[in-house]
């Protein structure tokens, strides 16, 4: 088995639900250009395009929200909320 940091093994795990599912979008705060605040995400904007990785404004639970409905319409979203912190706002 090959080894690899955390957020390697997140990115190939995006990747290849991207490439498998035409239906599957990643949501978050910097997902897109920046390619994630830990690089989670680095490459798969310029990959799958800016419709399926979605940068979002600093709102998780608007995003989250969003993500959510997608969900009912057949969309297969991944929220990214940058820390385990803000994951709490998107309880709310």
């Amino acid at each position: 088995m090959a080894e690899m940091r955390y957020w390697e093994a997140i990115r190939r795990a995006h990747d290849e639900e991207l490439a498998h599912d035409p239906m599957v979008i990643v949501m978050g705060e910097d997902v897109g250009v920046a390619g994630g605040t830990y690089k989670a995400t680095q490459g798969l904007y310029e990959k799958y395009g800016p419709e399926r990785v979605i940068d979002t404004p600093i709102s998780e639970n608007s995003y989250t929200g969003v993500g959510i409905g997608a969900s009912f319409l057949g969309v297969r979203p991944i929220i990214e909320i940058m820390s385990v912190n803000f994951a709490w706002l998107a309880m709310d």
